[in-house]
């Protein structure tokens, strides 16, 4: 008898391990990694039981350079604790319920207190030096970088071709490339000339590194301590209808960028193609004949390309995105 109300006891245990979770994420471990003097991608490697090209994959690198106080998601051992469920270490660590069970050779999600796994972070979308991105994503890459280069102009740019025609929701790096190799072979540059590229499913393309300056018929004024938003479409009145998904994306990350910056919406921080003279390159803002200046960002974008239109419709919901994330990051 006494037999039997010990295996039923043990089985009433093992039901409320799984009906009550407690929480995985009092572990003090984390695989956040901060840069320190000294350190190397083969050095973190080595200490981190992984290759070059997963930490770079994973962390979105487009370089083998590395910053102090950059932080990395590098692979690293958890002990499960009472409570714990895969699917909450995988949110907790960067992760993916499949990856650790793939990591560890489990068959199911039942895991059990002590049970030490490996976590390995999830791999960013990369083709060469172009990572694609969600809005988050693009978030944590943002704050986890450092850069050596002043920034505090972020340039607005509409693409005008290639526009919605061309975007078939799978051909970003396509799209990335083909620009690359007409900004290169066409125009004498040397590398994609924008910094960043949205397109009109909301994602993200970090192009051009940050710590090389946007190439362009801006200006070496506005491009040397600019950031250079390319935005995929013709977005001048009568033809492409900015989608949801691409305005709240270009809201997003100039929002992002202006926090990571310390910059204040304003004509000075945040600047439109369409004010700057075509052949000078000096700014001219409102003050100039239409030959004298390209449409660009668009006759219709966020209500119009003059500053008129920036103050009194775009940069009052990017300051109000900013307040959000702010919150958010409190």
């Amino acid at each position: 008898m006494k037999k039997f109300f010990l295996i039923v006891f043990c089985l009433i245990l093992s039901m409320l391990l799984n009906i009550f979770p407690a929480h995985a994420i009092g572990n003090t471990s984390s695989n956040i990694y901060e840069v320190k003097s000294g350190d190397t991608l083969p050095g973190l490697a080595n200490k981190f039981d992984t290759f070059v090209e997963e930490i770079k994959v994973t962390n979105g690198l487009q370089s083998n350079t590395l910053f102090v106080g950059q932080k990395l998601w590098v692979p690293m051992m958890y002990e499960v604790v009472y409570g714990d469920t895969l699917r909450e270490i995988s949110s907790a660590y960067n992760s993916t319920v499949d990856m650790i069970k793939t990591t560890n050779g489990l068959s199911s999600e039942q895991i059990h207190v002590g049970q030490r796994l490996k976590i390995i972070p999830k791999k960013m979308t990369m083709q060469g030096q172009y990572i694609l991105m969600t809005r988050e994503e693009f978030g944590d890459w943002l704050f986890h970088n450092r850069f050596t280069r002043k920034i505090s102009l972020i340039q607005q740019h509409h693409t005008w071709l290639p526009s919605y025609k061309q975007f078939y929701s799978s051909n970003h790096f396509k799209m990335l490339k083909s620009m690359e190799n007409y900004h290169v072979n066409k125009m004498g540059w040397k590398n994609i000339a924008q910094n960043i590229t949205t397109f009109p499913d909301g994602k993200i393309a970090v192009s051009r590194p940050f710590d090389m300056a946007p190439e362009g018929s801006i200006g070496d004024e506005a491009n040397s301590v600019g950031i250079a938003i390319e935005n995929v479409g013709n977005f001048d009145i009568g033809h492409d209808v900015m989608t949801e998904e691409q305005k709240e994306t270009i809201v997003y990350i100039t929002a992002l960028l202006c926090i990571k910056f310390g910059l204040t919406p304003s004509v000075d921080s945040i600047t439109y193609h369409h004010w700057w003279h075509y052949r000078t390159k000096e700014r001219v803002l409102d003050n100039s004949k239409e030959y004298e200046v390209k449409t660009c960002p668009g006759t219709g974008f966020f209500g119009g390309n003059s500053t008129i239109s920036a103050k009194t419709y775009f940069y009052p919901l990017v300051s109000r995105k900013m307040q959000e994330i702010s919150a958010s990051m409190h």
